[in-house]
C-alpha cells in the first residue's frame, strides 16, 4: 500500500478547517491549546513536535504521523531524529507502533524529497 502522506497531512489540516466552520469556537479553543502546547520553552518547537510524533505513532492515529511529521520536518528535525522518535514510540507501543513508525520514517523521506531535503 502506498501513501501520500503529503496529502494526509494536508486532508488533517482540511479537516480541522471544516469542523472550524462547524463548530469555530472549539476549534479556536484547540488551536489555542496546540499553540501553547508547542511554542518553545524549556522544550523547543520541534521536540515538541516529535513527541506529538510519538504519541501519534503509538495511538496508532495516520493523521497524527503525518501532519506531525511534516511539522517536525518544518522545525529542522532530521532523519535521524524522526528514527529516533521512532524507536521510543516503538518502546512504548509495542509491535502496532513498528507499523506506524516505518509509516513516520516513509512520511519524512517522502516530505524531504518533495521539499529538496
Amino acid at each position: 500500500m502506498t501513501t501520500d502522506f503529503k496529502d494526509r497531512a494536508e486532508t488533517v489540516a482540511q479537516g480541522a478547517a471544516l469542523i472550524a466552520r462547524a463548530a469555530p469556537e472549539v476549534m479556536k479553543s484547540f488551536g489555542a491549546l496546540g499553540a501553547a502546547a508547542t511554542a518553545a520553552g524549556a522544550l523547543d518547537t520541534k521536540t515538541k513536535e516529535l513527541m506529538a510524533l510519538a504519541i501519534g505513532i503509538a495511538t496508532h492515529c495516520d493523521g497524527c504521523v503525518a501532519y506531525h511529521t511534516r511539522a517536525a520536518l518544518k522545525h529542522g528535525a532530521t532523519r535521524k531524529e524522526v528514527a529516533e522518535t521512532v524507536a521510543v514510540a516503538l518502546y512504548m507501543g509495542g509491535g502496532p507502533a513498528a507499523v506506524y513508525g516505518a509509516d513516520a520514517l516513509r512520511a519524512y523521506d517522502q516530505m524531504a524529497g518533495a521539499a529538496g531535503g
